[in-house]
């Protein structure tokens, strides 16, 4: 072989396996996108059925317990039968549960009220159950990724996520917007519903086929080890992941990192409102301005602490500054007020600044935490059963998604700082629990 044909094969080489990590990066994008779309309309949509807004935490709870059940299950699966099937199957599952999603009108219409939920339920618990496909992702990422790469390109996965939550959100509007329904009405048959919440969740199972055809005509089966055995029960696969020394640590911060968080973000808006008297659009602001921190800082700021700190190191880190954020989050008003004027930001005063500093402290450590712990589970886990070990910690992650957000209202309901307070203190036990396995990978 000649010298140019030598280093074009290495060029190949190398391609290939980045080609994958860009496609399988798209592919969740794309899903996210179209979960994004629904973020705004779908508070309203519920309460268009005359009921509780508690029907809106049980539907993000119905999410987050089927997945907690799911995850771990198609993890063993991608790794025994293949990445890319698990990923085309999730995703045709969520086309086919946001396009019943849109029609829960039409079965309340036939059915009542009971049969509207009925649909809304079943539809986001068929996509919780196909919610395990960022598993099978971060477990494609492992598989065409170098050990030294992996934390930097994980973390790209969070950066489509916050991209999806960025943009999406805005298309949801547009789809829910009185000019695209009047159009959609004039260009539908007669049998589907345009409406505001039609719209956005049909946009949504679109978005899911797109990702489907994105994944089938550019995203190749990585090559890996499978493993030895098929035993794939729930209970069986967490048992064999909290076996493993290595692993158990890491499952639990994953657990108890997503009871603080998801508690929090559920009360933000309502603590945006009742301490700084903030109404939707500024709240909403606050969401973008969120989003798009959360994409430079597993994009960018990630990817570059990644090549000079062990994954230990930044997720200890990431920790640590979360307690502080989220201990600091109830005071910001306070604190504002002890600055001069001269630090106001768009006539709010010294508090928007402090609150913008405290969510960008909040949303790096956040990020750092993730990235650190995902590179942490695939190094721990072997070549063989990296969709086991993200489907486990996915899993966990859903239980505390699903604990989380309930806890934490009641709490806020008591005490304002509550929520956050206690968020602070549990992150507090995950540094305790990072601090040995930090020291271990200097």
């Amino acid at each position: 072989m000649s010298l140019l044909d030598r280093a074009a094969t290495m060029r190949d080489a190398e391609v290939t396996p980045r080609r994958s990590l860009a496609t399988v990066v798209a592919v969740v994008f794309i899903d996210l996108l179209g979960f994004g779309i629904i973020i705004p309309v779908l508070p309203f949509y519920v309460r268009s059925f005359g009921v509780s807004d508690v029907f809106i935490g049980l539907l993000a709870a119905s999410y987050s317990l089927m997945q907690f059940g799911f995850a771990p299950l198609l993890g063993r699966l991608s790794d025994s039968r293949g990445r890319r099937p698990v990923l085309v199957l999730s995703l045709l599952a969520n086309a086919a549960a946001w396009t019943l999603f849109g029609l829960a009108a039409e079965f309340g219409a036939a059915f009542g009220v009971v049969g509207a939920l009925g649909v809304l339920f079943g539809a986001r618990m068929l996509a919780g159950a196909m919610g395990g496909n960022i598993a099978a992702a971060q477990a494609y990422i492992a598989d065409v990724t170098p050990k030294e790469k992996r934390a930097a390109s994980l973390g790209l996965v969070g950066a489509a996520f916050g991209l999806g939550f960025v943009f999406g959100p805005a298309l949801g509007a547009v789809f829910a917007s009185d000019p695209v329904v009047t159009a959609a009405d004039a260009l539908f048959p007669a049998f589907i519903p345009a409406t505001p919440y039609s719209l956005p969740s049909f946009a949504a199972a679109g978005l899911s086929l797109c990702a489907v055809l994105a994944a089938l005509l550019f995203l190749p089966e990585p090559e890996r080890k499978r493993p030895a055995n098929g035993r794939s029960g729930l209970v069986s696969t967490f048992r064999t992941a909290l076996a493993d020394a290595e692993l158990r640590p890491l499952v639990l911060v994953f657990l108890v990192s997503s009871v603080a968080f998801s508690g929090v973000q559920v009360v933000f808006i309502p603590f945006a409102a009742d301490a700084f008297g903030y109404a939707e659009a500024q709240a909403g602001l606050l969401l973008t301005y969120i989003g798009v921190l959360g994409v430079l800082n597993q994009g960018v700021v990630v990817r570059a602490l990644s090549r000079r700190f062990p994954n230990g190191r930044l997720a200890l880190g990431g920790a640590a500054l979360l307690c502080v954020a989220l201990a600091a989050l109830p005071f910001a008003g306070p604190i504002g007020s002890l600055l001069p004027a001269a630090l106001s930001l768009f006539g709010e005063g010294p508090a928007l600044v402090v609150l913008l500093f405290v969510l960008a402290l909040l949303s790096t450590g956040n990020g750092l935490l993730n990235v650190g712990i995902a590179a942490m589970v695939s190094d721990a886990a072997g070549e063989e059963s990296q969709g086991v070990a993200f489907g486990v910690t996915q899993g966990a992650g859903s239980l505390g998604r699903t604990v989380g957000p309930p806890v934490m209202a009641a709490l806020y309901v008591l005490a304002r700082p509550a929520p956050f307070e206690l968020g602070a203190v549990l992150t507090l036990g995950t540094v305790a629990i990072l601090l040995p396995l930090a020291r271990a990978t200097r």
